[in-house]
């Protein structure tokens, strides 16, 4: 049965390889029955991406409102947690690359939830993957502001995952923060220096290494720099 949906706002803009990941507030028809083609992730986001061992990711969504095609696809941290059980299905990306990140997620695996395009960007807390890839219906819906006509249902182009809301940061994470422990990581070596928030900003969905991890963790410790 159905679990009811609110659309996320991806952050990303669109890149070469096709539209990035917006979410969008939609009626859920109810989930697509086709199944997701195997698809790899692509090698060439950052060293660790192509390695297919990441269990941590970041995913970005838009906090403050803005319309695409006449739908508001403003979602923060507190809308997932208004959702029933605190769950919602990550659904409009377009990019190919965020899409091949999506379907090597696996259950339990954790992502920062990141705010994006808005007057502050940065991690605002931490979600959990609950339910793996799967057709994003959102491609089908004539009334999206992410229909692809393009994409069929016999083979659809085009996944989504379901995520909870685990927990909020300590204290917010702003981009400006991270940016600056990137450019000193660039020039000591440290976990951040091939962060993709910074190689590949345009992504809505990136993969983190465990160092990378860890090191935006223990930033809830400390105080701003």
């Amino acid at each position: 049965m159905p679990r009811p949906r609110k659309r996320l706002a991806g952050a990303a803009k669109p890149d070469k390889k096709g539209p990035a990941g917006k979410r969008t507030k939609t009626k859920n028809p109810g989930e697509a029955s086709t199944k997701v083609k195997n698809s790899s992730p692509q090698t060439s986001t950052s060293k660790n991406c192509g390695k297919n061992l990441s269990k941590y990711w970041l995913m970005k969504s838009e906090p403050e409102s803005r319309l695409e095609k006449g739908v508001d696809v403003k979602f923060s941290i507190e809308d997932l947690k208004a959702q029933p059980k605190q769950i919602t299905g990550w659904d409009g990306v377009r990019n190919y690359q965020a899409r091949n990140f999506l379907r090597a997620m696996k259950l339990e695996e954790k992502a920062f939830f990141y705010h994006s395009n808005c007057k502050e960007p940065g991690i605002a807390g931490l979600v959990k993957i609950v339910k793996e890839a799967y057709p994003d219906h959102t491609q089908f819906e004539k009334s999206s502001p992410y229909y692809d006509p393009s994409s069929k249902e016999d083979n659809p182009k085009w996944s989504m995952v379901d995520v909870q809301f685990v927990r909020m940061m300590k204290r917010f994470i702003p981009l400006a923060e991270l940016k600056t422990h990137h450019q000193a990581h660039k020039a000591t070596g440290g976990p951040l220096k091939n962060m993709a928030l910074f190689t590949h900003q345009r992504l809505s969905v990136q993969p983190l290494t465990q160092e990378e991890f860890d090191f935006v963790l223990s930033l809830e410790e400390k105080e701003p720099s």
